[in-house]
């Protein structure tokens, strides 16, 4: 058999229910945002890489089909 305790109700602590706290690896995925071309370009600039325009438009699609 199970103990059961029997508390009073000012005894009871009340906390309100936030959905974000059972669902939050679920929501990171939806809260991702896309990525631009400019972003790209300094990102390469700051890692000191080469690029065209060719290989930063294909990088673009890429990540953001990646993200979804």
């Amino acid at each position: 058999m199970k103990k059961v305790e029997v508390v009073k109700s000012s005894e009871v602590e009340i906390k309100p229910f936030i959905l974000k706290d059972f669902t939050q690896g679920k929501e990171m995925h939806g809260s991702m945002k896309k990525v631009s071309k400019k972003e790209l370009k300094h990102l390469a600039d700051l890692l000191g890489l080469s690029y065209d325009d060719a290989q930063l438009v294909f990088s673009k699609k890429l990540l953001n089909e990646y993200l979804k």
